[in-house]
């Protein structure tokens, strides 16, 4: 992947890089999936915009994902201490 994608992707929001103190960009693993996710939706012809709101949503459902697994975790924590 090229310099000017990885800007153009940091440009408009797609990934957000760490910087070190002489400004370097430093990518995590995290940052790099999402890169690899982002060049499958480009080679598919999605525009910037669309790769935007399919990561966001992405996100989102992971972050449900997450509550949903903690909210369950607390269920059945809470059905082994009282149970009925």
């Amino acid at each position: 992947m090229g310099m000017h994608s990885l800007r153009l992707y940091e440009q408009h929001g797609l990934v957000t890089p760490a910087r070190s103190t002489g400004g370097t960009r430093r990518y995590s693993d995290d940052d790099l999936a999402r890169l690899a996710r982002i060049a499958a939706l480009t080679a598919q012809g999605v525009n910037l915009a669309a790769i935007a709101r399919i990561l966001d949503l992405e996100d989102a459902n992971t972050e449900l994902r997450h509550t949903n697994a903690a909210l369950n975790a607390e269920l059945d924590r809470l059905h082994h201490h009282n149970p009925q």
